[in-house]
């Protein structure tokens, strides 16, 4: 165990571990993250880390220019096979709930796809879980294909290129990250939240609005029938 959970967790682990067949291994981590139903790998933090393991010289990785488009379709084609097991699988994909389908991911996955739509392929890309979950729920709701790899491909570019490049960045200005991996892998994983708490601070807003304007014009209807059931006559 190590202090980011289990080994596969943890980049360093992994590049000591695999050696040159590391950048393979992360290939594989993105593509089954992105659409396999397994939303437990490090997909943010492989990204910054290969980022800042090419900023500080690591051996038996590729360049930038190689490494980003290869995570790019990696992360594309991992959605594709999102969307076609969605797809395939249709309306019975919320019956299910079990240990690697939760029916709340689903059904917050969902949730979150029909309040943005197209930018939610672009958008979940950067939120733990819904990244997974978006493009089952895209092809179980039958959304065109075209239109779903459009976006999906431009969530791809965004959410490599947004990561890797602030490793890469930020290990080259601060070499020091390098020794510092775990809390720069806890800041990602803090930040990639963000969206997620600003779409539960936007949602309560909205409910208690809500809840305001229900009660506002329940008293308005009550004071607007106990006026018109006054006797008293009109001077």
């Amino acid at each position: 165990m190590h202090s980011l959970g289990p080994g596969w967790m943890d980049p360093n682990y992994l590049f000591e571990t695999y050696g040159a067949a590391f950048f393979w291994v992360a290939l594989t981590f993105v593509f089954i993250e992105c659409g396999l139903l397994f939303p437990f790998l490090p997909g943010d933090s492989l990204l910054f880390a290969v980022g800042l393991f090419v900023a500080s010289g690591k051996p038996h990785l590729p360049p930038l220019y190689v490494a980003i488009p290869a995570f790019m379709l990696a992360a594309f084609l991992g959605n594709v096979a999102g969307y076609e097991i969605g797809r395939a699988v249709g309306m019975r994909l919320y019956e299910r709930d079990n240990r690697f389908l939760r029916r709340k991911h689903i059904d917050q996955s969902q949730a979150f796809f029909d309040k943005h739509g197209n930018k939610a392929l672009v958008i979940g890309r950067f939120v733990p879980f819904v990244r997974t979950f978006i493009t089952i729920v895209a092809g179980a709701s039958r959304m065109e294909r075209r239109r779903f790899f459009l976006w999906s491909g431009v969530g791809a570019v965004l959410w490599v290129l947004v990561v890797t490049l602030a490793g890469y960045f930020l290990g080259s200005a601060f070499p020091a990250i390098g020794k510092n991996l775990d809390v720069a892998i806890v800041v990602i994983v803090i930040l990639s939240l963000v969206p997620v708490a600003v779409e539960w601070w936007r949602h309560r807003g909205a409910k208690l609005d809500a809840t305001d304007m229900t009660d506002k014009t329940s008293k308005t209807n009550k004071t607007d029938a106990a006026d018109a059931s006054d006797p008293s006559p009109i001077e």
